[in-house]
């Protein structure tokens, strides 16, 4: 029984449906969990993602942005519309190629 690991009690599992809503995460996971979440869409023929971010002080915006900003599977990013979340949200684009 020495062998016996449990599996983390703080592990998520994230649908990969095209949304991600970063507000049940901490901010120092974004700059891994966004380019595998992306890269998981992409694996599963999603190539447009809202990313919610929330509006707050921006900061948040602003760490997405520049995370996207270096991945190169992006095609192109967008603050959402209002319909989609205005501000507090950004629209992804997904190369269909890498």
């Amino acid at each position: 029984m020495d062998d016996i690991t449990e599996p983390a009690d703080d592990a998520v599992e994230l649908p990969i449906d095209g949304v991600l809503d970063l507000h049940t995460f901490d901010p120092r996971d974004v700059k891994d969990l966004l380019p595998e979440y992306l890269s998981a869409c992409r694996e599963k023929g999603i190539f447009e993602v809202r990313v919610i971010h929330g509006k707050g002080t921006g900061a948040m915006r602003r760490t997405v942005h520049s995370i996207l900003e270096k991945l190169s599977g992006v095609s192109s990013f967008r603050t959402a519309g209002g319909e989609e979340g205005g501000w507090g949200a950004t629209i992804v684009i997904l190369k269909k190629t890498a």
